[in-house]
């Protein structure tokens, strides 16, 4: 029970960053060329970037930290049985 939790907790960690990142980089770069409501404010204008790394570095934190906690697991069911 508690490795089904562990990997959907991954797996909706994994989804979130990624729907983010696409959202913010679609907001900042968009889809097209720059029209007139995207060139008005470009000295406003700020690089999404860093902001992606510090949160995909933290998600991919907590991620190894649920790979560990969960391979800790299995080793402990493992041994349990022997």
């Amino acid at each position: 029970m508690m490795r089904k939790i562990f990997w959907f907790l991954m797996i909706v960690i994994v989804v979130a960053l990624t729907v983010r990142d696409y959202t913010i980089l679609m907001d900042a770069y968009g889809s097209g060329p720059p029209y007139y409501g995207r060139t008005t404010n470009m000295d406003k204008w700020t690089n999404p970037w860093p902001q992606l790394m510090v949160i995909n570095v933290l998600g991919i934190a907590v991620l190894g930290f649920l790979a560990h906690r969960l391979q800790a697991l299995t080793l402990h069911n493992r041994h349990k049985r022997r």
